[in-house]
């Protein structure tokens, strides 16, 4: 397949104010990237973007896609809902074939409608919302993480059975991610006999009092905390939480999963447990990618990089095997095809979700993430 050979050609990026030629010109594919380049998940986003341009890169080395090149058009959504609007407007404007994005789900939540309307196709690298899939109601829609039920149960199970967890408390941001993720667990909590819900809060990011949150969690007695919601904040209620010398068990979702979270808690890492990706090193391509990405930009892959690399492999196997950019056709590739990608064997279900994959849990130590058998 084209997609087993070396990567050789300089890295191509074009923004969208840069891009001037029309995305159908006859020697063109443009592809959308959607993703924050600013802000607080700017890491999150730029590890899209490289996964993406290695593949991209690789492509155009190779003579592209059906003979012609593919441009990449980014949007900087900021992970923000009412901006991703705006994102989408301008990449349907600029005519693109497809779209890598969003990153938030709230974002994604708020584009799809957009590019569902003018039938375009759209995999997500990292929007895990259930609905998103589920609803029936974005058929063009696909993506590379599995979604935030399954992040749910692990957590629960892993809580309730592991850590023994007896008093709960579920805290969340309100986002659509966050809310979605507290309200499964909440109800798998429930329906343990041993175990009981003590507190269930949610907050507004851009107005939270986060000694108000800390206060209900020690009047609520719970030994464990979960989070539902993003890095940025889940940091801050991780390290008052440590202020207050609150011994808890920590326990939030792939949103946490981050290097960033590195940065923001320092030391203060005990009693903290995540749900992520499941390791995928053995892979051939996955090890191709780590290689790659370290030979171009001398980097380690982060954030979302394996998924969306595999994400735009996916839609460059799709158009190749439909030999069209047109949505019928990739979409009907989509739904029938296998891709080998760093993160194994990808095949999609009939809501777009992965039909293969899942999540582990993890601890940190010592600045990096620890695989719990």
């Amino acid at each position: 397949m084209i997609f087993h050979k070396l990567f050789r050609a300089p890295l191509l990026i074009f923004s969208l104010v840069l891009i001037s030629c029309s995305a159908h010109a006859s020697d063109v594919i443009t592809i959308g990237v959607a993703t924050p380049q600013s802000g607080d998940f700017a890491m999150l986003g730029k590890s899209v973007l490289d996964g993406v341009s290695v593949v991209v890169d690789d492509l155009n080395a190779h003579g592209g896609l059906l003979g012609k090149q593919i441009k990449i058009v980014v949007g900087d959504d900021n992970c923000n809902p009412d901006l991703a609007v705006n994102i989408a407007k301008k990449l349907i404007n600029d005519k693109v074939d497809a779209v890598i994005g969003h990153l938030c789900s709230g974002a994604t939540k708020s584009a799809l409608p957009f590019y569902t309307e003018e039938k375009i196709i759209t995999i997500s690298p990292s929007a895990a919302n259930v609905d998103l899939t589920k609803s029936g109601s974005f058929p063009y829609f696909f993506r590379t993480i599995p979604p935030s039920n399954l992040q749910s149960k692990l957590c629960a199970d892993f809580a309730l059975n592991i850590l023994n967890a007896q008093k709960v408390a579920i805290i969340h941001d309100k986002s659509d991610y966050g809310n979605t993720y507290a309200g499964f667990v909440n109800r798998l909590v429930q329906t343990d006999e041993y175990a009981s819900v003590v507190l269930f809060q949610g907050f507004s990011k851009n107005n939270v009092n986060y000694n108000d949150i800390v206060q209900k969690i020690i009047k609520s007695k719970a030994d464990t905390v979960f989070f539902g919601g993003y890095h940025p904040e889940g940091a801050k209620l991780i390290l008052k939480l440590k202020e207050n010398n609150i011994k808890v068990n920590f326990i939030s979702s792939v949103s946490l999963y981050t290097e960033n979270i590195f940065q923001l808690l320092g030391n203060n890492t005990d009693n903290v447990y995540l749900a992520g990706t499941k390791n995928c090193s053995p892979f051939p391509l996955n090890k191709k990618a780590t290689e790659e990405l370290k030979k171009r930009y001398n980097k380690e892959p982060l954030g979302f990089y394996f998924e969306a690399y595999s994400a735009m492999l996916v839609l460059a196997n799709a158009i190749e095997t439909a030999q069209s950019t047109e949505t019928d056709k990739v979409l009907n590739a989509l739904k029938t095809q296998k891709t080998e990608t760093p993160l194994g064997t990808i095949r999609f279900d009939k809501y777009g979700d992965l039909k293969d994959g899942g999540f582990q849990m993890y601890k940190i130590k010592n600045g990096k993430f620890i695989a719990i058998d």
